[in-house]
């Protein structure tokens, strides 16, 4: 093991052995990011993404700073540190920022509290909110210039309203059919499906294929059959072979679908988590052609959940020890992988964005 790894990571690589050894194992990187310039501080992680390019995507809170974290941004300054890092934010393999832009404009409805992050196959960048008032997605162009709005900030009109959205979570747009599908998630109970160019209505659906329907409780159960409606759709990824995997975060579950919303199987996570906030916070897939592995970001746990992606069934995890060290998880909210298989994750409270490295299978 490299002399230069802390022993704390050195305690979590040793707790691997037990997971079979075709699960892949990973152990922090204690230098990934970079300490970013011009005094920036992160504040609370909403997303997290890797482009086809290998660089890292990172959806930051800067309105959730105390003013002790942004002394120097005071009028006047208080302090040499900090100033709130912009609320998008590119870096490379290495952890250097690539650049960062966004925030309130006249051209668009800039979301209260940030919340997700994708890049598309043509290099947009999509983000959302989950503010109160939150009910839109923006999409720009990778050097942030606005491209599409979709929703209007503060209207709804529930889960089956075809205009306008409810605190989405999470997006995804697949290329074959150029969708953008979104995980519609804490306020309304769906998956919803738009044009990824006119914002265009295409489709929506519930668990189970199910029709959304808000006035069902949000009543959990943790054994038995699973609950027919969804109860804050979080995550949303699209496999290789063309399954829409999506984050049934309070109900502790990850329910597969065809892109044109048909129920295929679910899977639950930790079912007997009887937090507020439950386990099934997002998902990410293995960088193998197959795609054999499923990533699943368990806040409640400290842990990231490690499936099977055809049977669901969990095989392994790591992290699983909560606190703000190495190795550690605060408030593990989003995932994502790169091309070389290695796991980045957002912490929202945490206010940290994260690399494990893969280590071997």
């Amino acid at each position: 093991m490299n002399s230069h790894i802390p022993a704390a990571i050195a305690f979590f690589s040793l707790t691997c052995t037990a997971i079979p050894q075709s699960v892949p194992k990973f152990e922090p990187d204690p230098y990934w990011p970079k300490q970013l310039p011009n005094n920036w501080m992160l504040g609370q992680v909403g997303g997290i993404y890797v482009d086809s390019h290998d660089h890292i995507w990172v959806t930051s809170r800067p309105r959730t700073l105390d003013n002790n974290d942004k002394y120097a941004a005071l009028n006047p300054p208080q302090g040499d540190c900090c100033i709130p890092a912009p609320p998008v934010l590119e870096f490379d393999q290495a952890g250097n920022l690539i650049q960062g832009w966004g925030g309130p404009s006249a051209e668009y409805e800039w979301p209260d509290n940030e919340h997700g992050m994708f890049v598309d196959y043509k290099d947009n960048v999509w983000i959302g909110g989950n503010g109160e008032k939150d009910t839109n997605v923006l999409k720009f162009s990778k050097s942030g210039k606005f491209l599409l709005q979709i929703g209007h900030h503060g209207k709804t009109g529930g889960s089956n309203d075809t205009e306008n959205l409810n605190r989405p979570a999470g997006i995804f747009v697949y290329p074959k059919t150029n969708e953008v599908f979104v995980a519609d998630g804490y306020g309304n109970r769906r998956v919803i499906v738009f044009d990824a160019d006119t914002g265009a209505y295409k489709r929506h659906w519930g668990a189970y294929g199910n029709k959304p329907d808000d006035s069902v409780p949000r009543t959990r159960t943790f054994d038995g059959p699973g609950p027919q409606q969804f109860n804050t759709v979080h995550g949303i990824r699209i496999s290789n072979d063309g399954l829409v995997y999506v984050g049934d975060r309070v109900n502790n579950r990850i329910q597969v679908f065809t892109p044109d919303g048909k129920f295929v199987k679910e899977g639950f996570i930790e079912r007997k988590t009887s937090t507020p906030e439950g386990t099934a916070f997002d998902v990410a897939f293995s960088s193998d052609k197959g795609q054999q592995f499923l990533y699943v970001s368990d806040g409640s746990n400290k842990k990231v959940q490690i499936l099977n992606r055809q049977t669901l069934e969990v095989i392994g995890f790591f992290g699983g020890h909560g606190g703000h060290g190495t190795g550690q998880f605060y408030h593990l909210h989003s995932i994502a992988t790169d091309s070389k298989g290695n796991v980045y994750v957002g912490e929202s409270f945490g206010e940290r964005a994260l690399r494990w490295n893969l280590k071997s299978r």
